[in-house]
């Protein structure tokens, strides 16, 4: 099936109650990993129902799930499983190297968790890691959605422009400092703590209209409050070697990505271009733009019912 473009409907969904206050996960824990190291993970939902591990964005950590989406999963049995990536939360730092690496820890996450198939969506810096996922672990994913995921900045698949290149200019810098550097930024924001709110209304304020409504949702500021501050206790190195993978070879081409690709996108995204998304959907042989009409960065958290439906649909 080919690439192709359509918009987002307006849709109907179960009446769920959606409270201000996100509540704990269900689950919380680590899981053994390779070379001694642990990955974390948050679950919401049903224990039982079909498996939607969650790829935070960059910044971001395990329970950057919205509150709508946690609540509709209980309605519906769905279980979804947000992974703290190496560096952030209880998952101990590592770099990569390259993203591709990553889905052999996943592998053993999943198997210590007993999900035998599973969807894998991924926000913004999570969007790469989505579709690793699909690539190397075809037999296991069934689905991969993509919300405003970053695009490649390395060969054939790279995409010109955007936020990112200001990464790949200083990419040497960064993997030579991501060490110090992280914990400058935990130490930072360990004293900002008490300002945390303030703070990202101050983000808030300079954001385009979407992404300004969004997070003067209280739900929505509640959970990002929650991620930041829970994720962040320890370590905040996450977000550096993140920027490092970002500009290396994925370690996948995009026509590697066999499994159906749902991506969702703002037509307003200030943070990764609208045309890369595109970009991307065009390289993968079985992968479909939705548009989000007036949305920019995170257009598509506000649409977690849609997503989840989509992906559950796949491989049925």
């Amino acid at each position: 099936m080919g690439p192709y473009t359509c918009h987002a409907p307006r849709m109907s969904f179960p009446v769920v109650r959606i409270p201000e206050q996100p509540k704990r996960p269900t689950l919380e824990g680590s899981v053994a990993v390779r070379d001694g190291r642990r990955l974390s993970f948050a679950e919401y939902g049903s224990p039982r129902g079909p498996a939607l591990v969650w790829m935070h964005g960059t910044p971001g950590a395990r329970r950057q799930i919205p509150v709508d989406a946690r609540a509709y999963a209980a309605e519906a049995g769905f279980r979804i499983i947000g992974i703290d990536r190496p560096g952030i939360g209880s998952s101990t730092p590592y770099l990569y190297p390259n993203i591709a690496d990553w889905t052999e820890d996943l592998t053993l996450l999943l198997d210590a968790l007993a999900v035998d198939s599973v969807r894998v969506i991924g926000l913004s810096g999570g969007g790469p890691y989505a579709l690793a996922a699909g690539a190397v672990l075809p037999d296991r994913v069934r689905g991969v959605g993509v919300l405003g995921g970053v695009a490649p900045t390395r060969g054939p698949d790279a995409a010109e422009g955007g936020i990112i290149q200001l990464a790949v200019h200083a990419a040497p810098l960064l993997a030579a400092t991501r060490v110090p550097l992280g914990v400058a930024l935990t130490g930072a924001i360990r004293s900002v703590k008490p300002l945390a709110g303030p703070a990202l209304d101050l983000y808030a304020a300079v954001q385009p209209a979407g992404d300004k409504n969004l997070l003067g949702r209280p739900e929505f500021k509640a959970m990002f409050l929650d991620d930041l501050l829970n994720g962040s206790r320890f370590q905040t190195s996450a977000p550096l070697a993140d920027l490092v993978l970002f500009t290396r070879d994925w370690g996948f081409r995009l026509e590697d990505v066999r499994v159906p690709v749902r991506w969702w996108h703002g037509d307003d995204d200030h943070i990764v271009p609208f045309r890369h998304g595109q970009h991307c959907v065009d390289r993968m042989p079985d992968a479909t733009m939705t548009t989000i009409d007036g949305e920019s960065h995170l257009g598509g958290l506000g649409i977690a019912h849609l997503v989840m439906d989509a992906l559950i649909g796949l491989g049925e």
